[in-house]
């Protein structure tokens, strides 16, 4: 599984300095074209990039997608879109030629030599609940003099420039807006509230039809043997390169397991696709599956398929709100995690009072939720609460608004045409 953190993801960008000032250079000169889109997404071919594409393409708007891997361009290829290497030659000329750019991470979705000029939209890849960009001292680390203030505030100045260049980054409602305007310091006019594309899935439809979309999602994974048994996703978030310190011992997994056994249920496992820790049991089971982005790459769709979610610091969390699920908190470092990365708001304000603190205390909680009609009910009427929250909306629409948004804003600044656009 892949690995990152930003001390070292900081070192890189510093030695690369001299190819960014030559990428400058060049979008200086190359004429951006009349109406071409380029996407990009650090998850690979989904999240809301992949949501906005489809409405993109709707419009019959000429579009390339830039890959980063051969699993990429496969997953391109399957779903009959566009493609090219992000770090070719191709990839940086359809990138210095677009008026818009779509990323859902960071510049480096696409190829980020060549970004200067265009209309950037950045769409994000969920709400924030830990402290991010600016907000959080983690983003400013660097594995070259960790401990220099001067170069703390170099890497802040990059990080404002490069921020600078975002000209939409949607939010889920004014709560997320103030985080988002804040972390990549914008002001309120670049990051308008329309909802986040990437979970128009969990609105659209009936909910009958959104829980078959999502057992089709597993079912394409490969997990074709559940049966009937009752899901719940175990979600861990990045701890910045570290190791996952909530991986079960022996003993919880047999407890865990003969939970499951007992309950009818089945634990899917997605460790962050940038994480590391193994959750692979000490013994033969069939309760206990992978559920990583090699198998799977966007997991929001499958989120109605769910009995429940575990989870610790992940804006999963805020996904499962809209569905509604019960979720349940894993916070064995809650206290360490709070000091190195922060949170907005207090952790308690979101996983409430009973957060566990090992294993066993979510075993406990999960026994509940599976047997107990008022424990589940409880916690759905918790998810719901934070659902009023963090979203303004919940009617499927949020692509839609965030394409409106890109055109009007692109328009004023005179790099897209009038036209006419598809009600598809």
């Amino acid at each position: 599984m892949a690995s990152f953190s930003f001390g070292a993801g900081n070192a890189a960008k510093l030695a690369r300095i001299p190819l960014y000032l030559a990428g400058r250079l060049a979008t200086l000169v190359v004429p951006r074209s009349r109406d071409e889109w380029v996407f990009g997404c650090g998850a690979g071919i989904g999240d809301g990039a992949l949501a906005l594409w489809h409405r993109v393409a709707a419009d019959g708007r000429p579009a390339v997608w830039l890959t980063g891997s051969d699993r990429e361009a496969a997953d391109a290829s399957a779903l009959g879109i566009p493609h090219a290497r992000r770090m070719s030659w191709r990839g940086f000329w359809r990138t210095a030629r677009a008026r818009v750019v779509v990323v859902t991470h960071g510049f480096g979705d696409v190829n980020r030599y060549a970004v200067s000029g265009a209309f950037v939209a950045q769409l994000w890849h969920g709400i924030p609940l830990k402290r991010i960009g600016l907000d959080s001292p983690e983003t400013l680390r660097s594995s070259i003099l960790p401990g220099s203030r001067l170069l703390r505030r170099a890497l802040g100045t990059m990080y404002r420039a490069t921020a600078r260049q975002i000209d939409l980054l949607p939010a889920a409602s004014p709560l997320v807006r103030g985080r988002l305007e804040s972390a990549f310091g914008l002001n309120d006019s670049r990051v308008p509230v329309t909802g986040e594309p990437r979970v128009d899935v969990l609105s659209a439809g009936t909910p009958d039809e959104r829980r078959e979309r999502a057992r089709d999602a597993l079912a394409g994974a490969g997990l074709t043997s559940l049966g009937g048994s009752r899901l719940v996703l175990y979600a861990p978030t990045w701890r910045d390169g570290e190791p996952d310190p909530a991986i079960p011992t022996p003993a919880q997994w047999h407890r865990l397991v003969e939970t499951l056994e007992t309950r009818d249920a089945v634990l899917l496992v997605r460790s962050h696709p940038l994480g590391a820790g193994d959750y692979e049991p000490p013994f033969e089971t069939d309760r206990v599956h992978p559920l990583g982005s090699a198998r799977l790459r966007d997991a929001t769709p499958v989120l109605p398929a769910l009995t429940a979610l575990i989870t610790d610091y992940s804006s999963m969390a805020f996904d499962a709100s809209l569905v509604p699920l019960p979720v349940l908190y894993l916070a064995p470092d809650v206290d360490a995690y709070g000091r190195r990365r922060g949170f907005y708001g207090r952790f308690t304000d979101v996983a409430g009072p009973d957060a566990g603190v090992t294993w066993d205390d979510t075993i406990d909680q999960l026994d509940a939720v599976l047997t107990d009609p008022r424990a589940r009910d409880e916690r759905i009427e918790r998810s719901l609460a934070l659902s009023e929250r963090m979203h303004s909306y919940r009617d499927g629409k949020n692509t839609a608004r965030v394409y409106r948004a890109i055109l009007n804003g692109a328009r004023l600044r005179g790099r897209v045409p009038e036209h006419r656009e598809s009600t598809a």
